[in-house]
C-alpha cells in the first residue's frame, strides 16, 4: 500500500477511534450519574462505576480519571451548558433593566433545571472529598462572575439604588439566584420551577 493511499485512510480510523473513545467516556459519565444520584457520591466505587457501564475498571480511569474528576466533569456540564453564554449575551445587549433580569432568571433557571441532581450530589460530595469542594468552589465563582454580568448591566443602565455597587448588587444577586436558592426553593420548600422564576424575577 503505498503512504499516499495510507495517509487519506488514517483520518477516517482516527476519527472512528475519537468517537468510540467519546462513547465510552459518555457511558461511563452517565452510570456514574445514576450512581451518585441513587446511592451517594461516597458509597459509590470506580468498580461500581465499571460494572454499571460495562466497562473495565482501567478504561475508566484511562477515560474519565478518579471519582472526584468524573464528578467534576459531571458538574461542568452545568457551567459550559450553551444556555448561559445565551443568556449572558442577552443581558450585555439588554436596553431595559427589567428584560436584563428577567433573561437571567430564565437563563439561571434552564441551566439548574437541567443539572440540579449533579449539583446536589456535589454539595453533598464537597463535605467528604477536599477536591470536590475544590471543584465546586471553582464552579461557584464562575457563577457568581456570570451574575456579575448583570449587575454590571443594570449599573450600566442606571437601575441600582444610589450608593449600591456594582459589587454589592452581584452579592444580593447571588443570594437570590445562586444555587443555594434553587435548591431551596425546588427540594426544600417543593416549589416548581415556574413558581420559583416567576418569584425570583419578580424580587430581582
Amino acid at each position: 500500500m503505498s503512504t499516499q493511499a495510507s495517509d487519506r485512510r488514517r483520518p477516517y480510523r482516527n476519527d472512528r477511534r475519537a468517537k468510540a473513545a467519546a462513547g465510552t467516556r459518555a457511558t461511563i459519565l452517565d452510570a456514574a450519574l445514576r450512581l451518585f444520584v441513587e446511592h451517594g457520591y461516597a458509597k459509590v466505587t470506580i468498580g461500581d462505576i465499571a460494572r454499571e457501564a460495562g466497562i473495565a475498571v482501567p478504561t475508566v480511569y484511562a477515560s474519565t480519571g478518579g471519582k472526584a474528576a468524573i464528578l467534576a466533569t459531571l458538574m461542568y456540564r452545568g457551567v459550559d451548558d450553551p444556555v448561559v453564554e445565551r443568556t449572558l449575551e442577552t443581558v450585555r445587549t439588554a436596553t431595559d433593566a427589567r428584560m436584563a433580569i428577567a433573561a437571567t432568571a430564565r437563563g439561571v433557571r434552564l441551566d439548574n433545571e437541567r443539572h440540579l441532581e449533579i449539583v446536589q450530589v456535589m454539595v453533598t460530595a464537597a463535605c467528604v472529598d477536599q477536591r470536590v469542594q475544590e471543584e465546586l468552589d471553582e464552579v461557584v465563582r464562575r457563577y457568581r462572575r456570570s451574575l456579575g454580568v448583570l449587575a454590571g448591566r443594570l449599573a450600566e443602565l442606571g437601575a441600582l439604588k444610589p450608593g449600591l455597587s456594582a459589587e454589592r448588587a452581584g452579592d444580593m444577586l447571588w443570594f437570590l439566584l445562586g444555587l443555594p436558592s434553587w435548591r431551596l426553593f425546588i427540594t426544600g420548600c417543593h416549589w416548581s420551577w415556574d413558581e420559583t422564576e416567576r418569584w425570583l424575577t419578580h424580587h430581582g
